[in-house]
């Protein structure tokens, strides 16, 4: 299924064209041709390109109507589509508007890019946008606008850890279309420019973070994709390398290792040392993941050592907002996944067990992934009293949050869990979690 032309559908929008009075004008222009707003809805419902000239001709119409020039990939109809694109500040703009517009609007993508598309993102990341912020207007962004955009982003990311990505994405959404859209598109300097840009990056990740959390792979790609141009054009190199740490940890769940380690190696030499040991220790834990799940221990060990130096360096509560899901005990608990997966349960336990200890000291989502994680240890070395007793634990921090992530732990542990389901305490855990999970916990 073809995904909806999201750029064409939001630059008609914006002109104050509907589907009819575009293809008015495109006969106009051109007695031969034979469109009507059925066509026009078609072209943006399924994706389709007309024959040539006429992407030309929209061009032209839409251009002249918004002051601004406009290519057939500006409005979506270029027949190789790509990940990739450096372009002027106004159609940065109109690019994340247009993503905004369209999850508002339901219309969502279908596809995970991968390969060379997804590899373009790093291409834009390593070549920082140099332009000049300053955008005329008449009505002017102020201090209070960019604070205000920060304090929703510490809101919904509070929201978020409390209730999940589920019910959290459409706020974060709407904040996104009905208050910075008009704040991108007013009046600002350099200074302030690059400090809203930076503002609704952060907003816009914390969208792609919640999308991915709802198991929305297609449309966390490109919130997440759009959240990282605008911390390009921000300057903020840490703040981008935060965002390739969320693509990466999406590709980890995708089972896209490479790209894991392609994402987190970008990030690491493009930030250099302006990241937070934080941010470094969780980048380096990525890739030492992504090897450990292609059976690479050689090429895991390294980062998993390097991760272990810089979380002892950790200091909670300073650095970047983005970065406070760093908190102590994070890294052990991917360190204990990573070494699971080599098969080395006796040090993976040592590690899950302090990821636990420390458990506390992070919000309830943080909770839920350690207890689990020590939950699939304990069951994989034969330990079923210990394992269902945190899993347990796992399921007690579960109460009211809706989250696609977190039933995929779930059914991770459940799964481990199944083939002991004749044992009278499996079979009441597997009750309780079924509960939490559309998985019917006999496994039939």
């Amino acid at each position: 299924m073809a995904e909806a032309n999201i750029l064409l559908d939001a630059l008609l929008d914006r002109a104050g064209l509907s589907h009819a009075g575009l293809a008015r004008r495109l006969t106009s222009l051109d007695s031969a041709l034979r469109y009507d707003h059925a066509s026009v809805a078609r072209w943006i419902r399924d994706h389709a390109i007309p024959r040539e000239p006429v992407p030309l001709l929209i061009c032209r119409i839409l251009g002249d109507r918004l002051g601004m020039s406009l290519t057939p990939a500006d409005i979506g109809m270029t027949r190789k589509p790509t990940g990739q694109y450096t372009s002027t500040l106004p159609h940065l703009i109109d690019r994340a508007v247009a993503q905004w517009r369209g999850d508002q609007k339901g219309q969502h993508p279908t596809t995970v890019l991968t390969g060379a598309q997804a590899i373009a993102a790093l291409w834009d990341w390593e070549h920082p946008f140099d332009d000049d912020q300053n955008h005329p207007s008449q009505r002017r962004v102020d201090a209070t606008d960019v604070a205000r955009l920060r304090h929703s982003r510490v809101q919904y990311q509070e929201m978020y850890r409390r209730v999940g990505g589920i019910p959290v994405r459409a706020r974060i959404v709407a904040t996104l279309t009905s208050h910075a859209t008009p704040l991108l598109r007013a009046a600002y300097d350099n200074r302030r420019g690059r400090d809203l840009f930076q503002a609704v990056a952060g907003l816009a990740a914390l969208a792609g973070v919640c999308a991915y959390d709802a198991n929305r792979q297609p449309l966390a790609q490109r919130h997440l994709l759009t959240a990282l141009r605008l911390a390009n054009a921000s300057g903020d190199r840490p703040l981008g390398a935060y965002v390739i740490a969320v693509m990466a940890n999406q590709m980890l769940h995708l089972d896209e290792y490479r790209l894991v380690v392609q994402y987190s190696q970008a990030a690491l030499r493009a930030a250099g040392h302006v990241i937070s040991p934080a941010l470094a220790a969780d980048l380096h834990a990525l890739a030492g993941k992504a090897y450990a799940r292609m059976g690479d221990k050689a090429g895991s060990h390294p980062h998993l050592r390097q991760a272990e130096t810089l979380a002892a360096r950790l200091d909670p509560g300073t650095g970047p907002a983005e970065v406070s899901y760093v908190q102590p005990g994070l890294v052990e608990t991917q360190v204990a996944e990573a070494l699971r997966r080599l098969g080395d349960l006796t040090a993976a336990h040592t590690y899950a067990t302090e990821s636990v200890r420390t458990a506390d000291t992070t919000h309830l989502r943080g909770q839920v992934h350690r207890h689990a994680g020590l939950a699939l240890i304990l069951t994989a070395r034969g330990d079923l009293d210990h394992a269902i007793t945190t899993a347990h634990h796992m399921l007690d921090r579960l109460t009211g949050m809706e989250s696609g992530r977190l039933a995929d732990r779930i059914r991770q542990v459940t799964a481990a869990l199944q083939p002991h389901a004749t044992q009278p305490t499996v079979a009441a855990f597997l009750e309780r979690a079924h509960h939490h999970t559309d998985t019917d916990p006999t496994g039939t």
